[in-house]
């Protein structure tokens, strides 16, 4: 699913004119976007949360030129879904279909 059928989505079960609707799809990404510059974490509940995950400095292999190289730590966005999305998720009919394939 894409920005723009998530608007779509949104304006239609809402009866909100889509460009109302864009200016608020893009209005939270960039709050969320922010907050997690600022080092922020964003919690929805029920949802999940937007993090920020830091990965340790380590030694990794560049294939191309056969030698060692260092990747220093940095940090990286992530998103952690909540209990309820995960339990939606699991009991949703895609799964039940999964399962009667095995």
């Amino acid at each position: 699913m894409t920005k723009a059928d998530v608007v779509n989505e949104i304006a239609r079960k809402t009866g909100v004119e889509r460009s109302v609707v864009l200016r608020c799809v893009e209005g939270f990404m960039e709050s969320v976007s922010l907050s997690l510059e600022q080092g922020e974490s964003v919690f929805l509940r029920g949802f999940g949360s937007f993090i920020i995950k830091e990965r340790a400095e380590k030694l990794a292999r560049n294939i191309s030129k056969d030698c060692a190289i260092i990747v220093p730590a940095h940090k990286i966005p992530a998103f952690k879904p909540s209990k309820h999305l995960m339990g939606r998720i699991a009991g949703s009919p895609l799964n039940d279909n999964e399962e009667e394939k095995k």
